[in-house]
Formats: structure tokens, C-alpha cells, sequence
């Protein structure tokens, strides 16, 4: 009976990207994961695509009496109610892009939305794999947990084949498949998570 309700559950993930670029990779590869879960290639997840280009540079001045400015506020509320997060992002400097770190920091402060959140990351850009490990080390204090295997990154920059098209979009099925395996581990990986969360001794 616990099985059945765990393979009918959806799992409501959080979409990231670390690019403003409209026509980036990084993006495409978040696009993906949505048409996946949307056309239930995936079964029982749900990925949404949460801008996070309007939030405002980090100011603790911002915050007034224990509240957020409302966009932060919904952000967080948007992070609070996720089951798991999808970080898709270009690689800047070895680690974060400022994007998405603000994003990061936002939902840091107190209290720390991310807590338990089951998470994946994927990139493209120059491999990626800096970043990707500056994220778990942030992941670590943050309480979030990563999935450890598959791991996914794209040298997209120097001698590649064309794996995306002029829009960003992902059109390799070998790299669609990959992609395909880490959204079957992300849900897999919350499912676990959450029954061990709510589980009593």
C-alpha cells in the first residue's frame, strides 16, 4: 500500500536557472525537464519555473519587522512548498553565477527555506563541475541534499556536437536521455527523503 501512494505521489520540484540569456543552453535544459514532466515521459513530478531575475541584491535593509519585500516573499514561499529543487547554470569564475546566488542567500535567511530539500543539478557552458561542487559545499550548510549520482554536465563550448539548437533547446537523444535519468533519481531521491522526514522512532 506505501508503494502504490509513493508511485502515485507528485513531486512539486522548483526549476532555477543561473542564466538571463534567453536563448541559453541552461535554460533549454530546464525546458526539457518541464516538456518531460509535462508530457508525462516523467511520471509524477511537476517542475516549475521560478524567475528569479526580479529579486532585488541581497540588503538586509530590505527587511522590515521579520518580512521580505513581496517578491522575496513569494520566492521563498515558492521554495518553502517544493518537494525538491532543479538548478540548471552556466559556470562563472569556478563557481555560482550572482544570479543564482542571490537566489540562494534569500532563501537562506531566517528561517532557511531550504532545509530538506532534495536536489539536482545540471550544466552546460565549459563543463561546469566547479560550480556544481561549490553548490554542494553551500548545499551542505544549507541542508540541502543533492543527489550524487548521475551527475550532468556538458562541455558545450569547443568542439562539441550540436546538441542544442539556435534557441537553447536541448535536441541530442543521448543528452536528452541523460536528463531523462537524473529526473527519474531527483524524484526517486524526494520520495526517500520525504518518508525518512516524516517517519517517527
Amino acid at each position: 500500500m506505501e508503494n502504490e501512494v509513493q508511485m502515485k505521489r507528485v513531486v512539486k520540484v522548483v526549476g532555477l536557472c543561473g542564466s538571463l540569456r534567453k536563448a541559453s543552453n541552461n535554460r533549454g535544459l530546464l525546458r526539457t525537464a518541464m516538456k518531460m514532466c509535462s508530457e508525462k515521459i516523467i511520471e509524477g513530478m511537476e517542475i516549475e519555473d521560478v524567475d528569479i531575475s526580479t529579486l532585488p541584491m541581497l540588503n538586509t535593509d530590505l527587511e522590515v519587522d521579520g518580512t521580505f519585500p513581496l517578491v522575496v516573499e513569494t520566492f521563498r514561499h515558492k521554495i518553502l512548498e517544493a518537494d525538491a529543487i532543479f538548478f540548471a547554470s552556466p559556470e562563472y569564475n569556478y563557481s555560482l553565477t550572482p544570479l543564482l546566488k542571490n537566489a540562494i542567500d534569500w532563501a537562506s535567511r531566517p528561517p532557511n527555506v531550504w532545509k530538506d530539500k532534495a536536489a539536482a543539478i545540471v550544466s552546460t557552458q565549459g563543463g561546469g563541475k566547479s560550480w556544481q561542487y561549490h553548490l554542494r559545499h553551500i548545499g551542505v550548510y544549507l541542508d540541502i541534499h543533492f543527489i550524487n549520482k548521475p551527475e550532468f554536465f556538458i562541455n558545450g563550448v569547443h568542439g562539441t556536437p550540436q546538441l542544442f539548437d539556435t534557441n537553447g533547446d536541448l535536441i541530442d537523444p543521448a543528452t536528452t536521455q541523460r536528463l531523462k535519468d537524473v529526473l527519474i533519481a531527483l524524484r526517486a531521491f524526494s520520495l526517500r527523503l520525504t518518508n525518512a522526514t516524516t517517519r517517527t522512532f
